[in-house]
């Protein structure tokens, strides 16, 4: 697996086969992102946190969701940026684009408000998730009736699900400074550097 590993990494992924019987979590979770990130390959230490959550995850990214799920991974992207997450913001832009978010769509993300290639639902959205990955939380009641007027309930319980998933994920790779892949940073790379990400950067 190539890997740059930061000195700062604080537990070290283990190797996929240290577990088999997460095989198919593995799997599943290669499947979506095209490797197993070393988010679980240190979690795997603990196998019913793997399963607990593999389960979570893929029912917040179920194909048969009503939210576009390319869509979503832009609302976790811009969750882990409020939460200042470097890991989640690199894995996050990379899910997008594979997942059908065009290159200059996931390019203006940071320019959301303002930029044309985002309709007012989807700024409606994203202004959400900026809110609710704020601590203390900052969503309001005015932003739910925003958000009713162009996601059902049902579309908005997914995008809840979203930012609270990447809530976990932000302070778990924050934490543990878990070390990028090398697929995720070549999208930082391409994508988040001139904004000031960096792939060493952690909390």
């Amino acid at each position: 697996m190539d890997q740059r590993t930061p000195a700062a990494a604080r537990i070290a992924p283990l190797p996929a086969e240290t577990s088999p019987e997460l095989r198919e979590q593995f799997e599943a979770i290669k499947k979506s992102l095209g490797f197993v990130p070393n988010s679980m390959l240190i979690m795997q230490r603990v196998p019913k946190m793997v399963r607990a959550f593999a389960a979570l995850s893929a029912a917040v990214w179920d194909p048969e969701g009503k939210v576009d799920r390319g869509f979503k991974r832009l609302v976790a992207h811009v969750s882990s940026r409020s939460a200042g997450c470097q890991y989640c913001m690199a894995h996050t832009a990379g899910g997008a684009l594979r997942f059908g978010i065009a290159d200059e769509k996931l390019a203006a993300v940071w320019d959301y408000q303002t930029s044309p290639l985002f309709d007012a639902a989807e700024r409606a959205a994203l202004d959400f998730a900026v809110a609710a990955s704020c601590v203390p939380n900052a969503v309001t009641d005015d932003m739910f009736v925003e958000m009713r007027k162009y996601w059902s309930e049902d579309q908005i319980v997914e995008i809840v699900g979203c930012i609270s998933l990447f809530g976990f994920l932000n302070r778990w790779n924050d934490t543990l400074a878990t070390p990028l892949e090398h697929e995720p940073i070549e999208v930082g790379e391409r994508f988040l550097a001139k904004r000031g990400w960096s792939a060493g950067k952690h909390a």
